[in-house]
């Protein structure tokens, strides 16, 4: 009785299409004419990747609207990081997505386990990005759907925390530095040559189009529950584009279905679902300044602060580091 009565609720206060053009979008990253650049790398600096350009939905865009800016200095003569923000559809012009590209030659991604997710942790680990990585720490952000709301594996180091399900759709590290998205069908341990997996349901978008089975039923068991039976939440989601960078997504008022379309705008040609609901979404950068490090937060949320996996979390997340020699692991020391 209380789930339909909020559904009605919820249904009854549900955004209204149209109203007011914003005037202005949020401010994310940085000006590139501010950033302070370090001392030129001894080594040839690698050919510089930008991510695909957004095609954007409104004829008019607002200053910066889909344009790609760097969270901090360069690594090897490029951005590490870019994030961006635009509106997504013409029927809710208030509606702002946040975006995060992520340069996976110039980037290392560590996975970890919270205190909680997943529950059976191989090595539980700092629970937090550990303190002796933080000087090269770029980026952080949230996990998937619980291992219990899709039986969602996840491995680190070559040890599996929860067993890889066949089907879902699988973040992928590989030791040799290369990030994908793959339909999990390897049986329920990694190969020896991954560094960390993450699975979260059923891919979203894979080869450039949607999945046809997306729907926007708010108590789906295909893609998630929403608190209240709202259609639209917070929903956030990763995909790869073309050239195998990783891309971070996260907006307000979505479904499964306008979500993948976020992705598919930004250019990604294979994506999946992450975690859902107001609390979970968690987008936040850093830089390095003389007092130490400094943590912003791309995309709102009053139920985290800019702190979170900087102190131990009860879920699991991901960590963006600058880049060390050798092959990729999860550094938990």
């Amino acid at each position: 009785m209380v789930d339909n009565g909020e559904h009605i609720y919820y249904t009854l206060n549900a955004p209204k299409k149209g109203g007011p053009q914003l005037k202005s979008l949020p401010k994310v990253g940085l000006n590139p004419a501010r950033i302070s650049h370090p001392k030129a790398a001894k080594t040839p600096a690698l050919p510089a990747q930008t991510p695909p350009q957004i095609q954007l939905v409104f004829p008019h865009p607002l200053p910066g609207e889909g344009v790609w800016v760097p969270t901090g200095p360069p690594i090897d003569g490029g951005p590490p990081v870019l994030v961006t923000t635009f509106r997504s559809e013409t029927d809710y012009p208030q509606f702002v997505a946040y975006a995060a590209w992520f340069d996976h030659t110039r980037t290392q991604i560590g996975y970890y386990p919270g205190r909680y997710e997943p529950p059976n942790a191989a090595v539980r680990g700092p629970m937090m990005v550990p303190v002796d990585q933080r000087s090269r720490l770029l980026a952080t952000f949230n996990g998937g759907f619980t291992y219990t709301d899709g039986s969602n594996g996840s491995a680190d180091n070559g040890l599996t925390n929860e067993p890889l399900k066949d089907g879902n759709a699988t973040l992928i590290g590989y030791s040799d530095g290369r990030i994908d998205i793959v339909n999990w069908n390897g049986g329920p341990n990694p190969g020896p040559d991954v560094a960390w997996a993450r699975q979260s349901l059923a891919p979203i978008v894979w080869n450039g189009q949607l999945n046809p089975q997306l729907n926007d039923d708010p108590n789906s068991p295909q893609w998630g529950y929403t608190l209240g039976g709202v259609t639209r939440v917070w929903r956030s989601a990763v995909g790869i584009d073309a050239n195998g960078n990783l891309i971070y997504v996260a907006a307000d008022n979505q479904t499964v279905i306008t979500i993948a379309q976020i992705l598919q705008r930004v250019g990604a040609v294979r994506g999946m679902e992450f975690d859902i609901n107001p609390e979970w979404h968690t987008l936040i950068t850093y830089t390095h300044g003389s007092s130490g490090l400094v943590p912003t937060v791309v995309g709102p949320n009053p139920m985290q602060t800019s702190k979170r996996y900087l102190v131990p979390d009860d879920r699991d997340f991901f960590a963006v580091y600058r880049p060390e020699p050798g092959p990729v692991t999860v550094p938990f020391k």
